[in-house]
């Protein structure tokens, strides 16, 4: 099991307020639970400049849609996932994490107008009650890296309890469920960890909980009944991995049943060229630029096809040899991969999302 995290709890000291969300309760909320913050009036966010230092946040007015459908890429399956973009940033700091390339605000934003939120929501939702709509706010933050004072995380379960035709997934490292852990969610929520082996966590999600404490967490959200996911995403070769990737499946069977597990993925380590001198700059002592990657032909870097196959197709039989049916699936590979490490495919992202739909649907 791995030692005890470095990860310190994030408290932002001072907090920049758009003056279009500042009475919102969300805003209100925020605000009372970091009593200790400095808080500056801003017209927009985006006419700030960039401010050094990761203790600086900003409450500001989503703009544009809240939800939106993952882009997928070309001639890979995808799972026809829908993003709820309620923050823009994360306090963790992983080496590979994309948002290092990806974000263009000025520092950490939460957006506040969740009222807007649960209004598209209800428009979307209602508008096609015959589709079924997995959702989740993992892509641009962490979902529960900021719950210990944003709180959200309570809104959303408490929204996703009522409905017939979505889920929610909270995908996180972190382990702040106090603020819905004892609510009632009908089975409409997944709370979902990403994993890592430990000799990876220790050097490219340091600041992040360890393993044990993610595990922790699940166990407490299985007591609770909700839905678990796990994610090993991105997975990262290396000296010893199989040891490593073995250890993390054997941790999570010996605590979690098969049976309350919605989804487990796999993904290889891939970025854009534009992130590895990024990398290299912001993490100079990482060695996950050095492995054997190559552009693929969604143009980011990815490990040599044969190596790939290999970490999916063992971690598949090491999932297999706990549970026959728990949903494993790979993230944005061909059907070739699929073929080639898993033995089956479900030959289209259509084929896919059934497959996962199946899984949660009431």
């Amino acid at each position: 099991m791995t030692p005890a995290s470095r990860y310190t709890l994030y408290v932002p000291q001072h907090v920049f307020v758009e003056d279009e969300v500042a009475d919102t309760l969300w805003t209100k909320r925020i605000l009372g639970n970091l009593p200790k913050a400095t808080v500056s009036r801003v017209p927009a966010v985006e006419t700030l400049a960039p401010i050094p230092g990761v203790k600086n946040i900003s409450l500001a007015k989503q703009r544009g849609p809240f939800l939106r459908l993952c882009p997928g890429t070309s001639k890979h399956i995808c799972c026809l996932y829908h993003n709820l973009d309620i923050a823009a940033g994360c306090d963790l700091g992983c080496s590979y994490c994309i948002l290092q390339a990806y974000l263009n605000v000025p520092m950490t934003t939460l957006y506040t107008n969740l009222d807007d939120l649960f209004s598209e929501l209800d428009h979307k939702l209602n508008r096609h009650k015959n589709r079924f709509f997995r959702i989740g706010t993992g892509e641009l933050s962490d979902s529960l890296t900021f719950d210990h004072f944003a709180a959200w995380s309570g809104d959303l379960v408490s929204y996703f309890s009522g409905q017939s035709n979505a889920i929610i997934e909270l995908k996180s490292k972190n382990t702040h469920i106090d603020h819905f852990i004892n609510l009632p969610h009908n089975r409409r929520t997944v709370v979902s960890w990403s994993v890592n082996a430990e000799a990876k966590m220790v050097t490219e999600e340091s600041h992040a909980p360890s393993l044990q404490e993610r595990l922790d967490a699940a166990v407490e959200a299985q007591k609770a009944g909700f839905w678990l996911g796990f994610h090993f995403d991105p997975m990262i070769h290396h000296p010893d991995w199989q040891d490593g990737y073995r250890e993390v499946v054997d941790a999570i069977f010996s605590r979690i049943d098969p049976a309350n597990i919605a989804w487990i993925s796999l993904g290889a380590l891939r970025y854009p060229a534009v992130l590895d001198e990024i990398i290299r700059e912001n993490h100079p002592n990482s060695d996950i630029v050095l492995g054997e990657l190559l552009p693929g032909i969604d143009n980011k870097y990815r490990y040599f096809k044969p190596l790939r196959i290999e970490m999916f197709n063992k971690m598949y039989q090491w999932i297999r040899s706990y549970s026959a049916d728990v949903m494993v699936y790979l993230c944005m590979e061909s059907d070739e991969i699929w073929q080639r490490a898993f033995g089956w495919s479900p030959k289209s992202s259509a084929g896919l999302k059934k497959q996962l739909d199946a899984r949660v649907k009431p």
